[in-house]
């Protein structure tokens, strides 16, 4: 598919079908998406977890104010930031440079879930302890965005989006 058809096409899918199953080579090759993914100073400071026991997910569900599409999606990607990996940047690249990573990274697993028929949300809003917990991550270790991917059952109309004129400006 071409990318901006990708990019046109991604929408927020929270309906998925619970008989269709993302395969390990999917999964493979929508972090292999993530991995060619810019980084401040190619330091490529992110980390994935990707969760497959139902369990886990339905807790995960539960950190992030009951969003029913993360216990119900097939396949759920956390995104992480590796804050061992920007010590060479400071305060301004454990603060600003790793998230930047770990959410391009993310949306390069967006738009590759897109163009390979799949469909995914990001969910940003969870409590980031009990997810660093329940994923027993190291304190090195931050997560960023949880994003439920699978088969949609749904296929939501295009948001609008402001005018170009609206969002830019040139000088």
């Amino acid at each position: 598919m071409d990318v901006f058809k990708a990019i046109k096409n991604r929408r927020s899918i929270r309906k998925f079908d619970p008989n269709k199953k993302v395969t390990n080579q999917q999964i493979e090759k929508l972090l292999e998406a993530a991995r060619w993914a810019p980084s401040a100073g190619n330091l490529q400071s992110r980390f994935f977890i990707v969760v497959h026991d139902q369990t886990l997910k339905a807790k995960l569900m539960q950190a992030s104010g009951g969003q029913k599409m993360v216990d119900q999606a097939p396949v759920v990607i956390v995104s992480c930031t590796d804050l061992k990996r920007v010590t060479y940047y400071g305060s301004r690249g454990r603060s600003l440079y790793t998230i930047q990573d770990a959410t391009i990274a993310t949306q390069n697993i967006w738009l590759a879930a897109t163009a390979m028929g799949l469909g995914a949300v990001w969910v940003g809003a969870f409590n980031e302890k009990k997810v660093a917990k329940l994923l027993d991550l190291p304190s090195t270790i931050r997560p960023i965005a949880i994003l439920p991917i699978g088969y949609p059952t749904e296929s939501p109309r295009p948001p609008a989006r402001r005018p170009i004129n609206k969002i830019s400006k040139n000088l």
